[in-house]
């Protein structure tokens, strides 16, 4: 149980709907405090194929040291995160301060933007290797890999094992 923990689901347009909502209700199943994060509090954005998604909080309002974990979804999602400053600088922050960070499908793509991945084994979506490989993560195509406080999985179907990994990195 995760009850003492808190944690972040990054939120911006595109998303893809089973990246935020399953880990999403899955930490709150374990009895985490979880908060959808936009670059804009209260602002609404749509998925992919059009679910909403409403932020609770604004990624410049966060302190790093009042969450656990952050967790970054694929989908389009990235390209529009890595364009907020205050987003990138969030997970950027958090991934400077230990705190878990688990990226899946073209979520690592947001880490590209940081030092996060530097030296740290991951894996994501194919379609963007070259980026991950290029930020300096030592790539391998697994359903998941834990390096640290770093969890990154490739897609969807992997969600069962990135959450099952993501709870024992929080624990």
């Amino acid at each position: 149980m995760l009850k003492e923990k808190k944690a972040l689901v990054l939120v911006e347009q595109q998303y893809q709907e089973m990246e935020v909502w399953y880990p999403y209700y899955r930490l709150k199943e374990e009895g985490c405090q979880v908060f959808l994060v936009g670059p804009e509090a209260g602002h609404t954005y749509p998925s992919k194929l059009g679910y909403p998604a409403k932020s609770e909080l604004a990624a410049r309002d966060i302190n790093p040291n009042d969450y656990d974990a952050l967790i970054i979804p694929g989908g389009f999602a990235p390209d529009f995160i890595r364009r907020s400053e205050a987003m990138v600088n969030l997970v950027a922050r958090m991934a400077a301060t230990g705190k878990v960070i688990g990226a899946i499908c073209h979520g690592p793509w947001v880490l590209c933007s940081t030092p996060a991945l530097k030296g740290k084994k991951a894996t994501c979506f194919f379609a963007i290797k070259d980026d991950v490989i290029n930020a300096g993560a030592n790539y391998s195509d697994a359903e998941v890999i834990r390096d640290g406080n770093l969890v990154t999985s490739r897609k969807p179907d992997d969600l069962p094992a990135f959450m099952k990994t993501l709870f024992q990195a929080m624990a």
